[in-house]
């Protein structure tokens, strides 16, 4: 696994700034479309690309400027329009394109966008891949002058590719049927906008009203807002006023998805996970009794996993490194707690329509709700406090932040967990904390978010 802090441009989960600014100014994203071309061409005469994007005011000219990179390499550009992020995986891997591109900044605001870069069997690029684009797209962005954005025609959307995708989505849980379910969806004024009016229409009965969407309105710049996976309680909240079953909620680019009860409660990706675990292991499906979720999976999980029999693996955060992760071990399920589920046997990457897909089918299949299918996952108390930093220098070399990150380990012992990481796609400190003690789980997070604000804080 390469370091985050080894790439230049790429994090985790693509290249992501602000729009217009370093590294998503014009000359940086013609530059990342010639190095695309180029690379693709080394293998294929004639390569062919896919585009999607999200609702922010900034997508269209990014992959108009983006595809003119990849044109003057000599590569064919197609775009399905506005698309969740898997829908591009898919279509990459199911229609014979050698890459796929989306335009999005997933959670972030609407100021931010990114590069997020697939190749033809709909996995993301390799590590060592995207660094060795990293030299050309440096190399060309100093010595090229990109195209005015104004100056370019946006490539045409071909709305069956949309409809292709969402075929698939139906048919990856043949026979469900929404009746008697009463759902809130809030699709975030994102990319979900574009694909879940549709989708749960066709699986909803013509004479029962089962699912009310919200958030279904982007003006380019009420992505995230307020609404969506990164604000979960807003479907919570609906969920209880609307007397609804089952909310659910996805983030700007629709590749993770989280639940809401009728309790007033979220369901996070911990939750999702362990459901669907113990459906796989009922049916034969999950391949080793394993699971993969990251190192900031509540303990709660881990236990509850082990009585039903099914051993948790961790793996950093990032669903790259969960993938990478699943296919050492073979693993048929993985995921994170913010809603990246991953199905090897449905899809190659997180999918927020398909995940909520796959716990409404079982829900329908088991007759329970899904209070009653988590009823005995006792989460530990878990506080998360993000940190601004002005860079990302290694935890363990800067000696009072190791000092106090070694005292929380020592006091905690076996009570908790300690998890302190930098952000992949923000310049954020993550310091999580799990304790059965909350007074010593918000101490102990407050006390190394200090001693990290001191030494690298903004």
């Amino acid at each position: 696994m390469t370091s985050a802090n080894a790439r230049k441009l790429f994090g985790t989960d693509g290249i992501r700034a602000v729009a217009g600014e370093y590294p998503l100014d014009a000359t940086t994203i013609f530059a990342c479309g010639l190095a695309l071309g180029h690379t693709l061409r080394k293998r294929t005469a004639e390569p062919r690309v896919i585009l999607g994007r999200d609702t922010r005011e900034s997508s269209p000219w990014i992959a108009a400027t983006l595809a003119a990179g990849l044109v003057a390499a000599g590569t064919r550009v197609e775009s399905a329009g506005v698309v969740p992020t898997p829908a591009v995986a898919f279509l990459a891997r199911t229609h014979g394109f050698q890459a796929g591109v989306v335009i999005s900044a997933s959670h972030n605001p609407w100021q931010d966008n990114g590069i997020k870069l697939f190749g033809g069997d709909g996995f993301k690029l390799p590590d060592a891949v995207e660094l060795a684009m990293e030299e050309e797209i440096l190399y060309h962005a100093a010595r090229l002058a990109a195209p005015d954005p104004a100056s370019l025609l946006p490539v045409e959307d071909n709305a069956a590719l949309r409809q292709d995708y969402i075929q698939f989505l139906i048919d990856s849980a043949p026979g469900l049927r929404l009746n008697g379910l009463r759902i809130v969806a809030d699709c975030a004024n994102g990319a979900a906008a574009a694909v879940a009016p549709e989708l749960f229409r066709r699986l909803s009965a013509p004479e029962a009203s089962t699912v009310e969407l919200l958030n279904t309105a982007p003006d380019g710049r009420n992505i995230n807002l307020d609404c969506g996976a990164l604000h979960p309680e807003f479907v919570a909240a609906e969920v209880r006023a609307r007397a609804a079953n089952l909310g659910l909620t996805f983030d700007g680019d629709a590749d993770r998805c989280m639940l809401a009860g009728t309790r007033n409660n979220v369901i996070n990706g911990d939750s999702i996970l362990l459901v669907a675990a113990r459906d796989l292991k009922a049916r034969g499906l999950l391949t080793g009794d394993m699971v993969v979720a990251t190192t900031m999976s509540n303990m709660g999980l881990e236990a509850a996993l082990k009585r039903s029999g099914i051993r948790m693996l961790r793996a950093p955060v990032g669903d790259r490194y969960v993938l990478e992760e699943m296919q050492k071990n073979n693993a048929a399920l993985g995921g994170e707690q913010s809603g990246h589920i991953l199905l090897p046997h449905l899809a190659t990457t997180g999918d927020g329509l398909l995940t909520a897909l796959v716990v409404l089918d079982l829900i329908a299949r088991s007759k329970k709700s899904i209070e009653e299918l988590t009823a005995d996952l006792k989460v530990f108390p878990q506080v998360i406090v993000n940190v601004k930093v002005r860079e990302k220098k290694p935890l363990a070399s800067i000696p009072a932040i190791a000092a106090t990150i070694r005292a929380a380990e020592a006091e905690l012992q076996d009570s908790g967990r300690v998890v302190v990481r930098y952000s992949g796609t923000e310049a954020l400190a993550r310091v999580m904390i799990e304790a059965e003690s909350e007074e010593a789980m918000r101490r102990l997070a407050n006390a190394i978010a200090d001693a990290i604000r001191a030494e690298l804080g903004v």
